[in-house]
């Protein structure tokens, strides 16, 4: 079956006003009741609407502001910064070119860390390289990453929205899209006052699992579809107390070890892991520990836990997954505890308050971004940034603890516009991972310094068609590149 008989037969339809789909995946196996009109208070009025407050969202929303434009940002959680503030995923992954010579990402990423560093939360990638404490005394791809203090990152969202004038709304959770024919023209969201309706002439899905593209009618694949899986899921931890020194003693006469068999990594405290599974005390889907050292010395970012099949889309299986993460973390402290030398006393400072999920649904556009053009370091006519972000496919292959893990061939390479368009649906962008790109290819721009970069290029697309009352696809690319390049952003 073709990707248009597929999409057909999944039964994708527009939501309309009146109608409330429940969660699901990209079955399209919905069921819906009716609202009535009065159920819904008529409560905001703006130029553009942007779901979903993590690093596209916000990004988004401040680029479209400056340009003076009315937004309005609504977040389901308590915070900005998504997996970055509630997920606690950490550091910011690499900003720079393969060769680790020059920056790439600029723009508001660049912007909103030299903030973190003023503030004391951040050490500039600049001066993070490769094979250091900072990125897991990982080499490949992990060159210039930016640890960052998730509180200072709060705060500083805080305030770059607030000064731009961007209107911020926690607590509201997208119901469905206000549709006239195709075009969007707002959405309903559910707050704690109720159900209100939320109206603008475009709207920015920056969502993470497309819901708003999904429920708008766009087609979409859930996960790989030659596969049928989803990368696995993780929920990130802070341990702090640690005795730096000795843990990095006890690491560094291990790298020459270091190493990937089959798809699976030997890396940071393997040889911890293996004596906690000889005395039957790790039953994790991994061979060895992503721990990355954060601003303060004796703080940590643990990326360890493994979560297989988790439907970010689904309540039932994404409550399960946040259960099975803490049981997964409660292990991994017994661990440090007992086997990991300068660990004896280090204290869990929290857990993510959200699942970090790596993938969902893909939106598609009448462009897919194929994971060969990021191999091959393709940078498009209509590029909106660049990147070197290596191919990063958990669980692809080894088995569940094995994935793919794939270093481009170029510097860099870049991202097309068209990703940002979603088929079927007019007046909507896509910023984030749920952008038009094929599994492989979001496994490298899904991480935060491309999803912030993305972001920045929607809202600035979606600001340029509302001031000149036109539709997406009819923006003029030369126009777009022309206001990128003004806000920093290096296109090369």
């Amino acid at each position: 079956m073709d990707r248009r008989n597929f999409l057909g037969a999944m039964g994708i339809a527009a939501a309309g006003a009146a109608v409330l789909p429940a969660l699901g995946s990209c079955s399209g196996n919905t069921s819906s009741g009716v609202l009535s009109d009065r159920d819904i208070k008529e409560s905001y009025q703006a130029d553009l609407l942007v779901v979903g407050g993590g690093p596209a969202g916000v990004c988004a929303a401040v680029a479209a502001a400056r340009k003076g434009i009315k937004v309005l940002l609504a977040d389901n959680g308590n915070c900005l910064g998504g997996m970055g503030t509630k997920g606690l995923v950490g550091p910011f992954m690499t900003c720079y070119d393969a060769s680790g010579e020059n920056q790439i990402i600029r723009g508001l990423f660049n912007e909103i860390v030299e903030r973190l560093i003023a503030e004391g939360g951040a050490i500039h990638p600049s001066k993070i390289r490769h094979t250091t404490e900072f990125t897991a005394w990982i080499t490949e791809g992990h060159d210039h990453v930016t640890p960052f203090d998730p509180e200072i990152l709060k705060k500083v969202y805080d305030r770059i929205c607030a000064e731009a004038g961007v209107k911020v709304l926690f607590h509201a959770n997208f119901v469905q899209p206000i549709m006239k024919g195709r075009n969007i023209r707002g959405a309903v969201l559910l707050t704690p006052s109720g159900l209100e309706a939320a109206r603008a002439k475009m709207v920015i899905d920056a969502t993470g699992d497309g819901t708003v593209a999904f429920r708008a009618g766009a087609p979409c694949v859930f996960g790989d579809p030659e596969s049928g899986r989803v990368q696995p899921a993780s929920l990130f931890f802070r341990i702090n107390n640690v005795d730096t020194d000795r843990l990095i003693a006890d690491v560094v006469p291990h790298l020459p070890e270091f190493r990937r068999v089959n798809g699976v990594s030997y890396r940071c405290l393997h040889w911890r892991v293996a004596e906690a599974e000889a005395a039957g005390e790790w039953d994790l889907a991994r061979k060895s520990v992503n721990i990355w050292r954060s601003v303060e010395k004796d703080q940590w970012v643990i990326n360890c836990t493994r979560i297989h099949g988790v439907d970010a889309t689904n309540c039932e299986n994404l409550s399960a997954a946040e259960v099975e993460g803490r049981r997964q973390v409660e292990e991994l402290m017994h661990f440090f505890r007992k086997y990991v030398p300068g660990c004896e006393n280090a204290t869990l400072m929290g857990t993510g308050s959200t699942m970090g999920i790596r993938e969902s649904r893909h939106v598609h556009g009448d462009f897919v971004l194929p994971v060969e053009d990021l191999i091959n370091g393709v940078i498009p006519d209509d590029n909106i940034l660049l990147s070197a972000n290596s191919i990063d496919v958990h669980g692809a292959m080894g088995g569940p603890a094995g994935g793919l893990y794939m270093p481009i061939q170029k510097d860099m390479y870049g991202v097309p516009y068209r990703c940002l368009l979603p088929a079927n649906v007019e007046s909507l962008l896509l910023a984030g991972r749920c952008i038009s790109a094929d599994s492989a290819a979001a496994g490298a721009i899904r991480v935060m310094p491309p999803a912030m970069a993305i972001g920045q290029a929607a809202g600035t697309a979606a600001a340029l068609c509302i001031m000149n009352g036109i539709a997406p696809g009819a923006l003029d690319y030369s126009d777009l590149r022309a206001s990128l390049l003004e806000q920093n952003v290096y296109l090369g």
